[in-house]
């Protein structure tokens, strides 16, 4: 276990490498997003087969250079950086990533250490360190107790007690539909 974000740089060149790391919200899995065995280990983890996670990038180019579409990244690019998370159409090849619901909440996160890791590894996929029905993790030892020795690393960022998820929004011919009221308060 680590304290120091940097630290996960040599573990995400790993193959098929998922972590424990703090984000810019509440601890969370972490994975390589354009490793597909390490998406597929996260989404297992987690026991999910239908429900995404969230991309997270240090910018928008990192998700236009993934496959997302830059005509809808450019249209909600003024939410980032933020504990926003915005559901972007995307397409079949990004199916490991979207779980065939054709769109994947996506951050550009308001933590500068946490953006510092994404310019150097790349784009993540995360989702909250927790169980199915469980809050998520808001220090190392709740990530721990969830998964034990079944991910690679942990990176101790301290207590998050005080911390929200990131809001999640979907935007569709101007209209904001709130999915879940998280850090931002967005009345829809």
């Amino acid at each position: 276990m680590s304290s120091d974000l940097s630290d996960a740089i040599e573990w995400f060149q790993k193959e098929a490498a998922v972590g424990v790391i703090p984000t810019d919200t509440v601890y969370g899995l972490a994975a390589l997003a354009k490793d597909k065995e390490a998406v597929k280990r996260l989404y297992s983890l987690k026991n999910r087969d239908n429900k995404p996670g969230t991309l997270i990038a240090a910018n928008i180019e990192q998700l236009i250079d993934l496959g997302l579409k830059k005509r809808y990244l450019s249209a909600v690019d003024h939410y980032w950086p933020g504990a926003i998370s915005v559901i972007i159409p995307c397409d079949n090849k990004l199916n490991y990533l979207h779980l065939g619901k054709f769109g994947i909440a996506t951050r550009v996160p308001d933590n500068e250490k946490l953006r510092n890791l994404l310019i150097k590894v790349g784009p993540l996929l995360t989702s909250s360190a927790n169980r199915p029905g469980k809050i998520p993790a808001t220090n190392i030892r709740m990530a721990q107790q969830y998964f034990r020795n079944q991910v690679d690393f942990y990176i101790d960022g301290g207590d998050m007690n005080n911390n929200l998820p990131s809001t999640i929004i979907r935007v569709i011919d101007d209209v904001v539909e709130v999915i879940r009221q998280g850090a931002v308060r967005i009345n829809s």
